[in-house]
């Protein structure tokens, strides 16, 4: 079996590529720019070189022989203030995946598994609701609004042409690799840097890269998969708190929790501009999984402390 699978090199597609080599499947690879050093430590995948994704991308020899694309690749990193951030999303969630999708029916490729967010649903729940698989979305940020402009994309073309869609909506993915916000609390835990967050009581669902990694592979050829959205995390719900405790364990490091008010570190957070990053450390997120586990016969492969112990092994491996 044949898959192309888009941002192949980034922190998802790299661990993804190398679990589908282990499985003997073909992969084809499309970035923006080839180099050497590219083809010479991944001699097994066929990389093609496409430049930016966008409405104009040409993805026709990355499609050929495809059986099933997965697409990873996505704007998701900070747009400089003073752009339009949702019309620079669209760009490369929308029109960017509507093209590649269109192309891959031109090219007779069965499958389309989208990599989508749980920033579709919204961006926060109560300590005792969580978000379901056909919960009406409610994105409130331009990212998560243009993956759910993506995602209603991908339903018309299946709709017109028969394609096969899956739709996968993962919470803060982490495991080896990670970058952004997880690395640096990773890195404030392990300077014993005082963090304000020892009043925080508040439910998160999170995804280990391992077992994002395996429902991604369930999805390419089950049977049940096509038509549907499903909703993916770890099954364990854990706290700010518990979190930093398990990471600082991990790390050999006892961290300093103090029993600051949210109300005043939300305060601070207005002033300095860092509400959408206070708000998914002081705010529950609850993801019910449920669904996911029935269509699919799946269960995560390793539990959250197993893959915190990994990410914590991999970060301590690399100082």
């Amino acid at each position: 079996m044949k898959i192309c699978v888009t941002g192949a090199l980034g922190f998802i597609g790299y661990k993804l590529c190398n679990q589908l080599l282990k499985k003997t499947y073909d992969i084809t690879a499309p970035i923006r720019k080839i180099s050497p050093s590219i083809i010479n430590t991944n001699k097994k995948i066929n990389f093609f070189e496409i430049g930016n994704i966008d409405c104009s991308s040409n993805w026709s020899n990355a499609l050929d022989g495809v059986d099933c694309v997965i697409h990873c690749a996505s704007r998701a990193h900070y747009i400089k203030e003073g752009t339009n951030k949702l019309e620079t999303y669209r760009k490369v969630n929308v029109e960017g995946t509507k093209n590649l999708a269109q192309q891959a029916v031109d090219k007779g490729v069965k499958r389309f598994v989208y990599l989508s967010s749980i920033k579709v649903n919204g961006e926060s729940t109560s300590d005792s609701k969580s978000f379901k698989h056909d919960d009406t979305p409610c994105p409130e940020d331009a990212y998560g609004i243009s993956k759910w402009e993506a995602e209603q994309a991908l339903w018309k073309i299946s709709h017109r042409t028969g394609l096969e869609i899956v739709i996968i909506r993962p919470p803060l993915v982490y495991g080896e690799g990670v970058k952004g916000n997880f690395l640096r609390l990773l890195n404030l835990i392990n300077k014993n840097i005082p963090l304000p967050f020892g009043k925080i009581d508040n439910h998160r669902s999170i995804m280990g890269l391992d077992n994002l990694i395996d429902v991604i592979i369930c999805s390419i050829n089950h049977n049940r998969a096509a038509g549907k959205t499903f909703l993916v995390s770890d099954d364990e719900h854990i706290s700010t708190p518990e979190l930093i405790k398990k990471l600082g364990k991990n790390l050999g490091k006892k961290p300093i929790l103090i029993p600051i008010p949210i109300s005043l570190i939300r305060l601070v957070g207005n002033v300095i501009g860092k509400n959408s990053e206070l708000d998914r450390l002081l705010g529950s997120l609850r993801i019910d999984n449920s669904h996911t586990r029935e269509i699919l016969d799946w269960k995560p492969l390793i539990s959250t402390d197993e893959a915190l112990l990994k990410t914590t092994q991999w970060y301590l491996d690399k100082k």
